[in-house]
């Protein structure tokens, strides 16, 4: 199902306005993507308040660290029993070991499957120039292609990246190597600070499994019609 590619990011700073959102959205979207901000200050409350409704989380929070944190962090998560969960790549090797061994081993007992381990590539918010300045002196294209096979031989289950990278990362992966693209924008939308952009049927013909989109929708007069937009444009291509 087309609803079922559609990821809403609950960028708000409460848990209150979040189930507001999710109670409004419900109609027309099945995924919420949880951020830093959200979980920081609702917790886990607020990936038990999305499953109450019977819907599903991307718990967004980029794990980086050492291999022991990280790998704790992801098998608490997986005992949360969200749908998909990310680590960075640039963590290293050591790193995503960590990850995908713990993810599966907060989810054994669990009636749920295991969440869809994914590693965050570039960033979309930034440009070549931010990577230089990082002293990653690749292309943006390059970085993304080899973070994204590096997550593959590490047995993550895909990645997140922008989706003027999809196609090049299909060509570097295998084709159940699944892509969520965020910074999706709909013509009618504002780009916001985002820099890699591309539109909700641009990401779907390139090849991505999930698309992720905030502002447009959460901060539409009409979230739910925003939505269904967004599904509707896509259903059309």
């Amino acid at each position: 199902m087309i609803k079922d590619r559609l990821i809403v990011a609950l960028d708000v700073p409460s848990l209150k306005e979040a189930e507001k959102l999710v109670k409004t959205l419900s109609p027309a979207v099945n995924i919420f993507k949880v951020g830093k901000e959200l979980f920081t200050s609702a917790g886990p409350d607020v990936v038990k308040m999305i499953h109450a409704k019977k819907k599903k989380v991307f718990l967004d929070l980029k794990f980086h660290d050492i291999p022991n944190t990280v790998g704790s962090a992801c098998e608490a998560a997986a005992k949360l029993g969200v749908f998909m969960l990310n680590v960075h790549v640039s963590g290293g090797r050591a790193m995503l070991y960590a990850a995908a061994q713990s993810v599966a081993k907060g989810s054994r007992g669990r009636k749920t499957k295991a969440p869809i381990l994914l590693g965050v590539t570039v960033l979309t918010s930034m440009t070549e120039e931010d990577l230089k300045e990082t002293g990653v002196k690749k292309k943006v294209q390059d970085q993304v292609r080899d973070l994204a096979k590096l997550a593959q031989n590490c047995g993550l289950d895909g990645v997140v990246a922008s989706g003027q990278e999809i196609e090049l990362i299909r060509k570097a992966t295998s084709p159940s190597f699944i892509i969520v693209t965020p910074g999706v924008r709909p013509l009618w939308a504002a780009h916001g600070d985002q820099k890699r952009i591309v539109t909700p049927v641009q990401a779907m013909q390139k090849g991505a499994h999930f698309i992720v989109v905030g502002r447009p929708i959460t901060q539409s007069t009409d979230p739910c019609k925003a939505a269904r937009d967004i599904l509707e444009e896509i259903n059309r291509q």
